[in-house]
C-alpha cells in the first residue's frame, strides 16, 4: 500500500502559537516565570536532514540532534511511510497476557544481534517507552534477580555525582544532579552516589590513569563501607551526555568492570545516549571492550521518530528467571508498541544500509575532533574533547586552568549558548560547557560550520563575560 505524498509545508500564526504556549502548555524542565518573561517558547515547525526551521521562519543546525537522539536525521519519508502502514495494519497491542506482535519481536532479534558484538550473554530484550522507563526497569529487574538468587539483601546501586539517569523517581535518583534531588526528597533509598571521571573539573593536571583509579577506589570504598552484599550494581553512562560530556579516561572502564566482577556487582551502562552510533560503536561500553550485565537505551533507537525505549539483559540473568519461574510483575502499556518498535526496526536498518555507525567511527568522528583543535587557541577555551559525533567545549576565564568567571561555574555556558543560537546553531550549555552531538548524517562541511559558528559566538561572548 502506498503512503500518501508528503503534505505541503503548513504555515503557522506564530503569535496564536505563543499565546496558546503561554496559556497551556508546560514545557519539559522549564523555569516558567521565565518562559513568560520570555514571551513563550521558540516554536521549531519543520526540520529537514541537519536543520531545523521555528516559526519566525529561522534555520538553525540542529547541534544537539533533538535532544540527542535525532541519529539519522529529519525528513526520513521512509519511516513515516513504515509507520503508516504498521498503523493500517495493527496500530497497536500490548504484550501482556502472554501475547506479542511481529515488530517488537524482530526488533529484539535485530537489537540482540547489536548487543552480542563483543558480549554473547547479552541476548534478551525489554521493551519501554523512554529512557527514563528503561532505567526505572533496571532498577527493579536487578533487586529482581537478586531475589531469586537467594540474595534479597543486595538492594543498593552504585552510581556518580552528577550522573543522569532520567527524571522519573528512580531515574533521578539514580541520577546524581543534587538540583533534581532538591524537587521531591531525592534520592530514595537505596542509591550511593561517588566521583565521576571528570578529569577537566575535578582532575585537572592530574594523570589520567592515576585519576581513573582514584575514581574506582573511590566505589571500592563505598562498596566496603555500605558492604558487598548489599550492593546490587553499579551503574554509569559510557560517556555522560547530560552530565557535560564527560569522556572518561581510557582506563577507567576496563577498572570498573573488574572492580564489579571482584565483587559479584551487576554492571550497569546507560546508553541512552551512547547507543546506536553515537560513539562509532552500535553501544558505547564497545568501545572500551567492556561487558555489561544490562544496558538501557532509548533515543537513537528509533532516531527520536517515535517514543521507544529497551534494556538489553543478559544471559545470567534470564536463565535465573527462568528456572525459578514466577511473574516479572513489571511493564507499560506502550512496551513493545508495534508502531514505534517497526520504526526503531526500519530505522535501525537505515543505519545499516548507510554504513553510519562505520562513518561515525571512521570519519565524522575523527574530523569533529580535527575541527574543535581549531578553538583550542581561543582565549576562552580551557578544553575542546569529543569522542565519535559527541564532544564539549569549555570556557574558563583564564587560560591553561579550569577557572571560571565570577569564580564559579554557569555564568558563561548560557551567554555563549544564546550567542550560538542566535547565529543559527542549537547547542546546549550544560554550566559552562557547550555540548554538542549533530546527527550521525552530518556532512564535514555541516561539521566546520558548527565550529566556524561556535568560535564566533565565543569571540562575541569575550567582552561579555570579562565584563562580569
Amino acid at each position: 500500500m502506498n503512503a500518501p505524498a508528503r503534505p505541503p509545508l503548513r504555515n503557522y500564526d506564530m503569535n496564536e502559537l505563543k499565546a496558546l504556549d503561554l496559556a497551556h502548555h508546560l514545557p519539559a524542565q522549564s523555569d516558567y516565570r521565565l518562559q513568560h518573561e520570555l514571551g513563550g517558547s521558540r516554536i521549531i515547525t519543520r526540520a529537514e536532514g541537519c536543520t531545523i526551521t521555528d516559526a519566525e521562519g529561522h534555520s538553525l543546525l540542529d547541534g544537539m540532534a533533538g535532544l540527542w537522539c535525532v541519529n539519522v536525521g529529519y525528513g526520513r519519508e521512509e519511516l513515516a511511510r513504515v509507520a503508516y502502514e504498521q498503523m493500517l495494519e495493527l496500530p497497536y497491542y500490548n504484550t501482556f497476557f502472554k501475547t506479542a506482535t511481529p515488530p517488537p519481536v524482530r526488533l529484539a532479534a535485530k537489537i540482540a544481534e547489536k548487543t552480542q558484538i563483543g558480549n554473547p550473554d547479552l541476548t534478551h530484550v525489554f521493551f519501554n517507552t523512554s529512557g527514563s522507563e528503561a532505567n526505572d526497569t533496571i532498577f527493579r529487574l536487578a533487586r529482581y534477580y537478586w531475589d531469586l538468587k537467594g540474595e534479597p539483601q543486595r538492594k543498593v546501586f552504585i552510581s556518580r555525582h552528577n550522573a543522569y539517569h532520567g527524571s522519573t523517581v528512580a531515574g533521578a535518583s539514580l541520577g546524581g544532579m543534587s538540583f533534581m534531588h532538591e524537587q521531591g526528597d531525592l534520592p530514595i533509598a537505596g542509591v550511593e552516589h561517588v566521583a565521576q571521571p571528570y578529569l577537566f573539573g575535578e582532575g585537572f593536571g592530574q594523570d589520567p590513569d592515576a585519576f581513573a583509579q582514584a575514581c574506582v577506589d573511590a566505589i571500592e570504598d563505598r562498596i566496603l563501607k555500605v558492604g558487598p552484599e548489599k550492593i546490587a550494581a553499579f551503574i554509569g553512562e559510557p560517556v555522560q551526555g547530560a552530565g557535560g560530556v564527560i569522556i572518561p579516561p581510557d582506563s577507567y572502564w576496563p577498572k570498573v568492570e573488574a572492580l564489579c566482577r571482584k565483587y559479584g556487582i551487576l554492571l550497569v551502562c546507560d546508553e541512552v545516549i551512547c547507543g546506536f552510533g553515537r560513539l562509532g560503536h552500535w553501544f558505547g561500553h564497545q568501545h572500551w571492550g567492556i561487558k555489561p550485565d544490562l544496558i538501557a537505551m532509548a533515543k537513537g533507537m528509533s532516531s527520536g521518530y517515535l517514543p521507544i525505549s529497551a534494556v538489553g539483559v543478559s544471559k545470567q540473568i534470564v536463565d535465573v528467571m527462568l528456572e525459578k519461574g514466577g511473574d516479572f510483575v513489571h511493564g507499560y502499556t506502550y512496551s513493545g508498541h508495534p508502531t514505534c518498535a517497526a520504526v526503531a526496526l526500519a530505522n535501525i536498518e537505515i543505519m545499516e544500509r548507510e554504513n553510519l555507525i562505520e562513518r561515525t567511527r571512521d570519519v565524522t568522528g575523527p574530523y569533529l575532533a580535527k575541527a574543535l583543535k581549531r578553538l583550542d587557541a581561543h582565549p576562552l577555551i580551557g578544553e575542546t574533547r569529543s569522542l565519535g559525533l559527541i564532544g564539549a567545549v569549555e570556557i574558563v576565564a583564564e587560560k591553561g586552568t579550569n577557572k571560571r568567571f565570577k569564580g564559579a561555574e554557569g555564568h558563561a555556558g548560557p551567554v555563549v549558548r544564546d550567542l550560538c543560537i542566535k547565529n543559527g546553531l542549537m547547542v546546549r550549555a550544560i554550566r559552562d560547557s557547550i555540548v554538542m552531538c549533530p546527527p550521525l548524517i552530518v556532512t564535514e562541511a555541516e561539521i566546520d560550520k558548527l565550529v566556524d559558528i561556535l568560535g564566533r559566538s565565543l569571540t562575541e561572548a569575550e567582552p561579555v563575560l570579562r565584563a562580569l
